[in-house]
């Protein structure tokens, strides 16, 4: 089973930037061979959860939420077994809990299985 950890959340001010990583465990045993995607998510309070980013692993495409497109940045690092996001011009309504994702990518699109217990990140206007 794949675990998921993320951090790099914090409190910033509206226009600031934060970068959120998010490190996989198990990634060799179980997506070693596997096309998968990795994606961040995040849920405000009161608020359904959303997908934000997404990155496919086998072939380094990413796909954004209208959103956060222009501002936000999904990466990843295959020799860590590591994704990042970075968010810039943050604004009060990304204020939410982020979760890093994980799962097979099929030609239907992804299915995350897998997921981090999430990481704060807090705007203030």
């Amino acid at each position: 089973q794949v675990q998921l950890v993320e951090s790099g959340g914090g409190s910033v001010e509206a226009g600031g930037s934060l970068r959120l990583s998010c490190a996989a465990a198990g990634y060799s045993n179980v997506y070693s061979n596997v096309r998968y995607c990795m994606g961040w998510f995040r849920q405000a309070p009161g608020k359904e959860r959303e997908g934000v980013a997404t990155i496919t692993i086998d072939g380094d495409r990413s796909y954004y939420t209208d959103s956060v497109k222009g501002r936000f940045t999904i990466s990843r690092d295959n020799f860590n077994n590591s994704v990042y996001l970075q968010m810039n011009s943050l604004k009060p309504e990304d204020t939410a809990m982020y979760y890093c994702a994980a799962g097979p990518h099929f030609f239907s699109g992804c299915e995350y299985r897998h997921w981090g217990q999430g990481t704060q990140v807090t705007d203030s206007s």
